[in-house]
């Protein structure tokens, strides 16, 4: 499901993606070509040198760029054979198992990563550790900015065993939720396409005292994780989607590979380790359970920390990497009102704008929060890799189909290349997300570094005008133009 979501997101940017497997799974399969991916098969053994060969020879003949690794039977000498081969290779890792790394990236998503798993890797091999890398697909991006509601008793119970649940740990939930106190208590249970124990299951459900419902291959589990109040799950990758929609969990360990992610995450109080699924009874899952459901407040704890975990960029970061990008821009917040305050009131901005007097605090917090209100209004914040602010550019559009455009670059950066490089983004962005059919720029004579700026991103210079009592130069950037 990451590999699936990186994919996502390299469509999404214009690119072409290809899933080369070595068994077949046709669930699987069906999704990747509904989402109009292709798929090869090769007859080989999985992590193998023949594996490897084969998979980088059959890069280079589609032309690939990067070829993309998941598993733990990818190992050192996998990896060595791809990088001889001249291609570009990003390693996606758990537990630090390959011993050493010949990738360009290494990524590891998991809130127990760090540096001193990788010691042993070539100079050139750049690490993406921790959650701010994790890989959501994009029904769950589609749900960013959402609010979540804390009742004060909890009543909807969703249970995530994973996909094929050979232990059949569905079951023991399913028990569980039987001896939970809480009237009115629903429940809806999530099993993949090829657990073995789907009839059992449905038995269970059927003959049940509460309300649940048996899903399987479930297209749309954002909107099964919003309707749900608490989760019970496997602590494997689905802890990340949970953090992310802010759901409680409890989790069960399945695997051994589960154990720091289950760990960690009580550790942050993201959420409640129950430990080993053997060691945990029926009523010691509904014990636990009733508890969370009943206390407003711990649940309100953990999903504001499961939201701070997993912002939802981390996609954004890792293509930042894989296209060698300097700059992202994301949305302004309101997060961002103090930053913008202290650039706004920089002596050289204020020197340079139209309105040289300093600003006002509290003058500031009003326009602000209008600016984020008003849908004529688009403000970006443009960061570096490291998520650091490099500078903001805001649209102003008015309903002639025509936007002005302000910018300004953090002091620190400013005669590093990032005033055209944030424009041009910032423009390509706006003609992305409206209809607008030009953007307009107003800039003082003496102001030479924006003017440079702004033509060196393909504005063109109109003429000489008067704004706000002072001579600008009008550049414009049509729709269209190289």
């Amino acid at each position: 499901m990451r590999c699936l979501a990186l994919a996502q997101a390299w469509q999404n940017a214009g690119g072409r993606v290809i899933f080369l497997m070595a068994t077949e799974v046709s669930a699987l399969e069906s999704r990747l070509h509904s989402e109009g991916m292709e798929v090869v098969h090769l007859p080989v053994q999985p992590g193998s040198t023949e594996d490897a060969i084969q998979t980088s020879d059959y890069a280079h003949r589609v032309g690939a760029d990067w070829v993309v690794v998941d598993g733990y039977h990818f190992g050192t000498d996998y990896q060595r054979t791809i990088k001889r081969s001249g291609l570009s290779l990003l390693f996606i890792d758990d537990s630090g198992h390959a011993g050493y790394y010949f990738a360009d990236l290494v990524l590891n998503q998991n809130v127990h990563a760090h540096e001193d798993l990788y010691q042993n890797k070539e100079p050139y091999t750049r690490m993406l550790l921790g959650t701010r890398y994790v890989l959501l697909r994009r029904e769950f991006l589609k749900w960013r900015g959402w609010k979540r509601e804390i009742p004060e008793v909890a009543r909807r119970v969703l249970v995530t065993m994973g996909g094929s649940d050979p232990g059949n740990v569905t079951l023991e939930v399913i028990q569980a939720l039987q001896h939970v106190d809480v009237n009115g208590l629903e429940a809806v249970v999530v099993v993949g396409g090829s657990n073995p124990h789907y009839a059992e299951l449905q038995s269970a459900v059927q003959t049940s005292r509460l309300s649940i419902r048996l899903e399987s291959n479930v297209t749309d589990m954002p909107a099964l994780m919003a309707w749900a109040d608490v989760a019970v799950s496997a602590g494997g990758s689905t802890n990340w989607e949970l953090a992310f929609m802010g759901l409680p969990a409890l989790v069960l360990i399945l695997a051994s590979n589960q154990r720091p992610i289950a760990e960690r995450l009580d550790m942050v109080r993201m959420a409640v380790n129950l430990g080993w699924y053997s060691d945990a009874s029926p009523m010691k899952i509904a014990q636990v359970l009733t508890q969370l459901l009943k206390d407003s407040k711990t649940r309100a704890k953990m999903s504001q920390c499961g939201q701070q975990l997993v912002d939802g960029e981390g996609i954004v970061r890792v293509l930042m990497h894989i296209r060698g990008d300097k700059l992202r821009l994301r949305y302004a917040r309101e997060s961002d009102c103090k930053l913008l305050w202290e650039w706004a009131n920089d002596r050289e901005t204020r020197k340079l704008s139209f309105s040289p007097d300093p600003i006002p605090w509290e003058e500031h917090v009003q326009w602000f929060t209008r600016k984020l209100l008003e849908p004529s209004c688009l403000f970006f914040i443009a960061v570096d890799r490291e998520d650091t602010p490099v500078g903001q550019v805001r649209f102003d559009i008015d309903r002639d189909g025509k936007a002005e455009i302000s910018v300004s670059v953090d002091r620190d950066k400013r005669g590093l290349g990032y005033g055209a490089l944030l424009i041009s983004k910032a423009v390509k962005e706006v003609f992305h997300l409206t209809c607008i059919r030009s953007v307009h720029a107003f800039i003082k004579p003496n102001n030479e570094a924006s003017i440079r700026a702004f033509e060196r991103s393909g504005f063109k210079r109109l003429n000489i005008e008067n704004v706000r009592g002072n001579v600008a130069v009008h550049y414009i950037r049509v729709r269209g133009d190289e």
